[in-house]
C-alpha cells in the first residue's frame, strides 16, 4: 500500500494519449506478455474526465511496463457486462471497469470469470468486493472541500454552483465536501446544486450552466464527467475574471484557459497505473480497497490555476487541518 501511494507524486499528468471517439469502439495500443482491458462508461475516452485520466494511466502501462492494453468505450449501460465478458473470454490478464456505474456488471462478469482478475474505479462494491476484484476509490470530498474552499474566497456575489452528472453517493461526496468548503470559507455564501442526470450530455452541461450564471452564480464547479465540457463552452462566452469555473478529475484548464479558477484533480491515472504494475508483478492484494485522499496526495487542487496567492495561503491552511484530521470532511 505504501509503494502505491509513494508512488503518486512522481507520476505527471502528462501523456500521449490514444483515444479514439464515439461509442462502442475498441483501441488496441500495445503487445506484450501481460494483457490489460479497460472498459469506460458511457462518458467514453475523451471526456476530459476520469475515463480519460484513467486511459493516461493505461498508456503509461503501455509505455513503462510494456503491456498488452485495449481500451472499450461503452455507449450505453447495457454495453458493460458485454464489454467486460469480451475481455473475460480474451483472457485478458487484469480488467478495468471505470466508473461506479460497473458496481453490478463487475461482481456479476467476476462471478462468471473467477479465474479472471478485475478492477473498478470509483466503487467499493459496498464493502463486498469478490476475491477476484481489487476496488479503487477516492476522498473526493476532501479534494472537493479545498475547491470550495477557494471558491468561497473568490466568490464576488457570494453565490456559486455545483453541477452533478448522475444522482448517486459517489457524486454526492463531491457535492458534499465542495459546499462544506464553501461555507467554512464563506459562511454568507450559498451554493446551488443542479444535476443533469448524465455524464455525457454537454449540451445540458451548458444550459445548466447558463442557469448557474443568469441566477448570479459567478463561480460553477463540476462532477459530471463529459457533462463538464459544456460548462466551459458558456463560461467561455462571459467575462473573464468576472465568471469562473473548476474542473474535476484532471487539469482542465486548456478547455478554458482565462476561466479556469482551478481544478480537483483525481490521480485515476496513477491508481491504473499503479495497480496495473502490482498485478503484472504478481503481488496485487485482491478482494480489497484501495483508498486514496488527501495525505496521500490522491485528490487535490491543480498546479495551474488562478486562484490567488492570498486564497491559495488559506486553502493549504485547510488542507493541513484536513490532513491532520482536526477537520472531517462530510461525505454526505
Amino acid at each position: 500500500m505504501k509503494r502505491l501511494l509513494g508512488s503518486l507524486v512522481a507520476v505527471s499528468l502528462v501523456a500521449t494519449l490514444a483515444v479514439g471517439c464515439g461509442g462502442n469502439k475498441s483501441k488496441e495500443t500495445a503487445k506484450g506478455d501481460f494483457s490489460v482491458g479497460l472498459v469506460t462508461d458511457t462518458g467514453g475516452l475523451n471526456d476530459e474526465s476520469f475515463n480519460q485520466s484513467a486511459n493516461m494511466g493505461l498508456q503509461k502501462a503501455k509505455n513503462d511496463i510494456k503491456v498488452d492494453v485495449k481500451a472499450q468505450e461503452s455507449k450505453k449501460d447495457d454495453d458493460y457486462v458485454p464489454n467486460l465478458t469480451r475481455f473475460a473470454k480474451d483472457k485478458r490478464n487484469l480488467i478495468w471497469g471505470v466508473g461506479f456505474k460497473f458496481d453490478k456488471a463487475i461482481p456479476d462478469v467476476a462471478g462468471e470469470f473467477k479465474d479472471s482478475k478485475f478492477a473498478i474505479v470509483d466503487s467499493n462494491l459496498g464493502g463486498k468486493i469478490p476475491s477476484n476484484v481489487v476496488a479503487v476509490t477516492f476522498k473526493d470530498e476532501e479534494g472537493s472541500f479545498l475547491a470550495g474552499v477557494a471558491a468561497g474566497k473568490t466568490t464576488k456575489t457570494n453565490q456559486v454552483g455545483f453541477i452533478g452528472g448522475m444522482s448517486s453517493p459517489l457524486i454526492k461526496k463531491f457535492e458534499a465536501g465542495f459546499t462544506a468548503g464553501v461555507k467554512q470559507a464563506n459562511p454568507k455564501a450559498t451554493v446551488k446544486v443542479v444535476y443533469a442526470e448524465s455524464f455525457s450530455d454537454a449540451t445540458k452541461g451548458r444550459s445548466l450552466a447558463k442557469s448557474l450564471y443568469d441566477g448570479g452564480a459567478d463561480i460553477v464547479y463540476h462532477a459530471a464527467g463529459g457533462v463538464g465540457k459544456g460548462l466551459f463552452d458558456e463560461v467561455k462566452s462571459r467575462e473573464a475574471g468576472k465568471y469562473w469555473a473548476i474542473g474535476v478529475d484532471m487539469d482542465q484548464s486548456r478547455l478554458a484557459p482565462e476561466h479556469t479558477l482551478t481544478s480537483m484533480i483525481k490521480r485515476v491515472d496513477v491508481a491504473v497505473f499503479e495497480i496495473t504494475k502490482q498485478a503484472k508483478e504478481g503481488t496485487l492484494k485482491l478482494g480489497t480497497e484501495v483508498n486514496f485522499g488527501l495525505k496521500d496526495e490522491g485528490v487535490g487542487l491543480s498546479k495551474n490555476s488562478k486562484i490567488s496567492p492570498e486564497v491559495m495561503k488559506q486553502v493549504e491552511e485547510f488542507k493541513q487541518k484536513i490532513i491532520k484530521g482536526e477537520i472531517t470532511v462530510p461525505s454526505k
